[in-house]
């Protein structure tokens, strides 16, 4: 149990694997502002309150779905959502934290 509150409010995020990267899409969970100012390279933009209605779309995705946002907050919260909906899904942290295990 502490190791998934660990996991859901981790401020820089899990550690991705090569194999959840290459397979996985990533999902920042920001606004489209905050988006448009960077962002992880090939990740879409579902911002935080549009994933449940977005679930169908989400499952029709490459899993696990990678969430990430400013602070790990918001991407721990849309993580929680999706695995508590049978979606597979990791809290990859900040943006910042997913590309950079990206390169």
């Amino acid at each position: 149990m502490l190791e998934l509150i660990k996991n859901i409010f981790s401020p820089t995020g899990n550690s991705l694997s090569n194999e959840d990267l290459i397979n996985g899409t990533v999902v920042d969970v920001r606004s489209p502002a905050e988006f448009q100012r960077g962002h992880a390279k090939g990740s879409i933009n579902i911002p935080l309150q549009e994933v449940e209605s977005s679930m169908s779309k989400m499952r029709q995705m490459n899993q696990p779905i990678i969430t990430c946002c400013r602070s790990g907050n918001r991407s721990g919260m849309a993580a929680q959502q999706l695995n508590s909906n049978g979606i597979k899904a990791i809290n990859g942290g900040t943006w910042q934290n997913v590309h950079e295990q990206m390169q």
